[in-house]
């Protein structure tokens, strides 16, 4: 297949690189380099100045306040974004739960919840894991009782992402204790609401992103609920394959190696640059043939899907982009030698502060933290092992 930039795609590009040299601030840049997570307010702060060019959500159809992009132009400015270093927008509200949004809620919901994530003033939380249903997620046992025009939810949910921070949390529920996939519903619930505890997990970085979410008794009304009753296995599928696709995440791999190359040419090992070491120059060339391969693919899904083949390329790129981040990591930890082993704190949500961290280069700050993170990248949004079964099914026929 050829992908090769027409002009238009070209200028495009150009125009996505301009707009972030004369709008994206510095303090976002620095922050977004290192591999932290995000800090919302930066994260709202980038979003609405993308609202307010029009840039809101890439991926969404014009009706609903999206671009109307190709698949293309929408991959070209995720990778510009990512060089520069912007701020991750909510994947979870633009990429995940919007167009589920968009393709199911009634004409009320979508009204209600909509202009937020366009506007960044909505971040979303997936409340779907639970002790028990990690990959099997249809055993989920978390309950919703009609009573009247609310429902009652008792259930505890797990590595709840951002759910200390979300101003709703978008939870699958069974509403039908008899039945397994066809019998879960989606609820939109707002975190606030009374009898909802949030406590947190603290990650082996040292960061606290992950959630543990407990409800008791907690009343959502019934016009929370998205798209019809016992249907939720359908719409959490749809958002578990919106995440699969962007699990590739080949904008981030390419910072991410580009981040390593420089590492590898500016630190020393016994008098040498690390990437003059035997051995390490190799290791780095085969990253990039494996990145631009994964490239390619991505690429070849997204053309495909506009053209309405629904093969689950989502699988595929999961798979393959949570390895290779992985791959790039351990090099980068390798390539940044002593400094590897510090583990710099997270800044937290307040981006004055200034966190004490120990002397070294100024790409050190983020790289641990975010290698020991990405440990979880073959788990989150579905474990390898289920994914790689999936493809079997779908490609193979086995």
């Amino acid at each position: 297949m050829d992908f090769k930039l027409d002009p238009a795609d070209d200028a495009f590009r150009q125009e996505v690189r301009a707009f972030l040299q004369e709008h994206l601030p510095p303090d976002l840049a620095r922050r977004g380099a290192c591999g932290f997570h995000p800090i919302r307010a930066d994260q709202r702060r980038w979003q609405r100045t993308l609202f307010d060019r029009g840039w809101g959500a890439p991926n969404w159809p014009v009706e609903y306040g999206g671009t109307g992009w190709s698949h293309l132009r929408q991959f070209i400015f995720d990778e510009e974004c990512a060089l520069a270093g912007a701020p991750a927008t909510d994947n979870g509200g633009l990429r995940m739960f919007g167009p589920v949004i968009y393709a199911y809620a009634g004409d009320e919901l979508k009204a209600r919840l909509l202009p937020g994530i366009l506007k960044g003033e909505l971040y979303w939380g997936q409340g779907f894991s639970e002790p028990n249903a990690g990959s099997d997620l249809a055993a989920l046992a978390t309950r919703a009782v009609r009573e009247g025009d609310e429902y009652v939810v008792n259930g505890h949910k797990i590595w709840t992402t951002g759910a200390h921070t979300c101003d709703i949390i978008g939870l699958l529920v069974k509403t039908n204790p008899e039945a397994k996939q066809r019998g879960i519903s989606f609820l939109c619930v707002d975190p606030a609401t009374p009898g909802i505890t949030v406590r947190p997990i603290i990650d082996i970085g040292e960061a606290h992103s992950l959630n543990e979410v407990f409800f008791d008794n907690v009343r959502v009304p019934v016009s929370n609920l998205l798209g019809e009753e016992n249907k939720g296995w359908t719409y959490a599928k749809a958002v578990l394959e919106n995440e699969r696709a962007t699990s590739a995440e080949v904008p981030l791999n390419k910072r991410k190696l580009a981040q390593l190359r420089h590492i590898a040419g500016h630190e020393r090992s016994d008098g040498r640059r690390v990437i003059d070491l035997p051995g390490f120059a190799p290791r780095l060339a085969q990253l990039e043939v494996d990145l631009r391969a994964l490239e390619w693919l991505t690429l070849r899904a997204l053309t495909e899907k506009s053209e309405g083949v629904s093969l689950p390329y989502g699988s595929l790129l999961k798979v393959r982009g949570s390895e290779l981040v992985q791959r790039i990591g351990e090099l980068t930890i390798e390539a940044l030698e002593q400094y590897g082993s510090y583990l710099y704190a997270e800044p937290g949500e307040n981006p004055d502060a200034r966190p004490d961290w120990p002397s070294g280069p100024d790409y050190a700050p983020g790289v641990a933290a975010d290698f020991m993170y990405r440990r979880a990248a073959t788990i989150y949004g579905g474990a390898n092992e289920v994914q790689r079964t999936i493809i079997a099914r779908s490609f193979l026929g086995l």
